[in-house]
């Protein structure tokens, strides 16, 4: 054992070391993969070796504008191909990438382009009405906007910022890509939803999306050359880290602007696409699609879904139109997806419903994650019996650097040497989690715990019910009640008197709802639905 502990010549060297980042991904790509198509968007079709030109051209032109590595480049964009473009190019010229949520007020915008420090803004011709309100509002330096029109969905430019096009022809297709010294550095900031005040900055590391680009294809059993239709928003931890993967497989990325139905059933049906990520609010509405909006194909789709637990009822209803899903589990601070249910064949032969239960569970670690368990309040591991509750913690290189700026948030939330979720689960005998509420959704109601969760999953079975959500109301008696929010397919009917005695068909008495209102839901840009909103709502009942 001497020579180990002395190691000799054994040291790190340029070549047997080099800093992990998900930028080697295209400069590969660029060579093995020169003329095969990475980006679709109507009529635009790149080719790796275009694709990486003009990343490259991007990366120069940021530099000559005065971006520095360590800098911040912001977009505010939709998932069109300039946003895939600046997830390479950002990086490429050392800076890091904070893609903004499209769908925020002009205060949260203000918020994060100043707590950010963003040097430069890239931004969509719609947003940009938004975005020079932001700069009016900014007390800080304001970034230099590049105006991003999208042709290819008729939205023309103002005209009154450069335009992107002219922006990407001021630089060098040959830059020298600015790479990590340290795989340390940062590459991406990100935002949590701030439902609860301020927005938190979360910092992704290169070592971090390299191993999550690493682990994805092997959770889901990619392909090589997939067709891969980008739903999840890029501003939503960076798309989960699948266009910064695309390329290791020499896949194409077929951009998609507006998220409905018939753009993802034409998408599937017109480009080939192969693979997609959604929320279950995208799984249900191509269940309840229009017969006018669906398309035929003959091949199946492999679909991740994330953003909150799946209703079985929906899981089960998509499998069966030539979508095979697979149920993923992660949080912003994770950089997206960290947990999977892997199917067991054994399982086969179950009933659908018990098949569909078994595949809303969120399952287990990723191979890139070092643990994820249940834990209770003294960070004790819980009896893994499917019944006792406690709180999600995971700890492993998909965990992110920390909260911009917020030292005291940073300590909390890895407290114990683990990054703590605030997700209430149970562990099955297998190691899978399954989600029982975050633990600012759990009734409490005579001091029985009840699950907004579970309640959810039997109001989804109902035939006339699209989509739900049940929060506390306050009540004088037992301190709260379930309350559930309904939002009925077009075309059913349904009223309070049906919704309460179906769920009391399949739940106990005391966790039915006790009121019921009709509404179209309030949801976030990613799908999920915006459950304080509804808090405000039934308080005011």
């Amino acid at each position: 054992m001497g020579w180990m502990r002395e190691e000799t010549g054994l040291g790190k060297r340029a070549a047997n070391y080099v800093p992990l980042t998900p930028l080697s991904h295209l400069q590969r790509a660029a060579l093995v993969f020169a003329d095969r198509e990475a980006l679709v968007y109507g009529n635009t079709r790149l080719s790796y070796g275009r694709y990486y030109r003009r990343v490259s051209r991007l990366a120069s032109a940021l530099t000559k504008v005065g971006v520095e590595p360590g800098d911040v480049v912001a977009t505010i964009l939709p998932n069109v191909p300039a946003q895939s473009e600046a997830a390479f190019g950002v990086p490429a010229c050392g800076a890091i990438l904070n893609t903004i949520n499209t769908r925020l007020d002009v205060d949260t915008v203000t918020y994060i382009l100043e707590h950010g420090e963003a040097k430069v803004a890239l931004v969509d011709s719609q947003f940009l009405p938004l975005a020079m309100e932001a700069l009016e509002i900014m007390e800080t330096e304001p970034p230099l906007i590049i105006e991003v029109p999208d042709t290819e969905a008729g939205i023309a430019g103002i005209g009154e910022q450069q335009d992107y096009e002219d922006f990407l022809a001021t630089g060098d297709p040959e830059f020298p890509w600015v790479l990590p010294q340290d795989e340390w550095e940062s590459l991406a900031l990100n935002y949590t939803s701030g439902t609860t005040g301020r927005p938190k900055g979360v910092v992704y590391h290169h070592r971090g999306t390299y191993l999550m680009t690493m682990g994805t294809p092997i959770s889901w059993e990619l392909p090589l050359f997939m067709r891969y239709l980008q739903i999840v928003p890029l501003f939503h931890c960076n798309g989960w880290n699948h266009t910064w993967m695309m390329p290791a497989l020499g896949g194409t990325v077929v951009c998609c602007r507006d998220i409905t139905a018939e753009n993802i059933y034409d998408a599937i049906a017109n480009e080939g696409v192969t693979h997609f990520g959604g929320a279950p609010i995208v799984l249900n509405m191509l269940v309840n699609a229009r017969q006018e909006d669906r398309k035929p194909f003959d091949h199946t789709v492999e679909v991740f879904t994330a953003g909150a637990p799946p209703a079985p009822a929906t899981l089960a209803a998509i499998g069966k139109l030539g979508f095979n899903v697979k149920q993923v589990y992660g949080l912003t601070e994770t950089y997206g997806h960290v947990t999977e249910c892997i199917w067991d064949d054994a399982w086969n032969d179950l009933p659908d419903d018990e098949q569909a239960a078994i595949k809303a569970r969120q399952g287990v670690a990723f191979p890139m994650m070092e643990d994820v368990t249940v834990v209770d309040e003294n960070m004790c591991q819980v009896p893994a019996d499917g019944a006792t509750q406690g709180e999600i913690v995971m700890r492993g290189n998909a965990v992110m650097k920390g909260y911009l700026k917020n030292p005291r948030a940073t300590e909390k939330a890895f407290a114990g040497g683990y990054f703590h979720s605030e997700d209430l689960a149970i562990q099955h005998p297998d190691g899978s989690i399954q989600i029982s509420d975050r633990a600012k959704d759990i009734i409490i109601s005579g001091g029985e715990n009840i699950s907004s969760v579970e309640v959810e999953g039997a109001l989804m079975h109902h035939p006339a019910v699209n989509l739900c959500a049940v929060v506390a109301k306050p009540d004088e008696k037992w301190g709260e009640v379930p309350c559930a929010f309904v939002e009925l397919k077009e075309g059913e009917q349904a009223d309070e008197v049906d919704i309460i005695a179906f769920t009391r068909q399949r739940l106990a008495g005391f966790k039915c709802p006790k009121h019921v209102i009709f509404q179209e839901l309030p949801k976030t840009s990613t799908g999920k639905i915006q459950k304080f909103e509804l808090r405000k709502l039934a308080k005011a009942l």
